[in-house]
């Protein structure tokens, strides 16, 4: 059974940065291809990126593209996504989750239980 375990969440301004981190463990992590989501209140939750771990390619939802960055550490089972330039709007409750290589929620199987960025303006 996969677990995933987000930190890294937080408070900041608007134009800052943070550095979430998604902890894997458990069944064959590196068969998936891992993603961050987020939902915000009131909202569904949408794709933000996800990368594989073999070859390390990525992809970018159009909104965070040239701010967000998805990266892996494969010798300690580990994605980040480093978050520049915050905008209010990027508040929300960020998912980590593996799955299959896709933007949309119903393929990936496992989730975190999410962490807290809140971007005031």
């Amino acid at each position: 059974q996969v677990q995933l375990v987000e930190s890294g969440g937080g408070l900041v301004q608007a134009g800052g940065s943070l550095r979430l981190s998604c902890a894997a463990s458990g069944g064959p992590v590196t068969s998936f291809t891992m993603a961050w989501f987020r939902q915000a209140p009131g909202k569904e939750r949408e794709f933000v990126a996800h990368i594989s771990w073999r070859g390390g390619s990525t992809y970018y939802a159009d909104s965070v593209k040239g701010r967000f960055t998805i990266s892996r550490d494969n010798a300690k089972n580990t994605v980040f996504l480093q978050m520049n330039s915050l905008k209010y709007e990027d508040t929300a409750v960020y998912y980590c989750a593996a799955g299959l290589r896709s933007d949309l929620v119903n393929r990936y199987n496992y989730w975190g239980q999410g962490t807290q960025v809140t971007v005031s303006s």
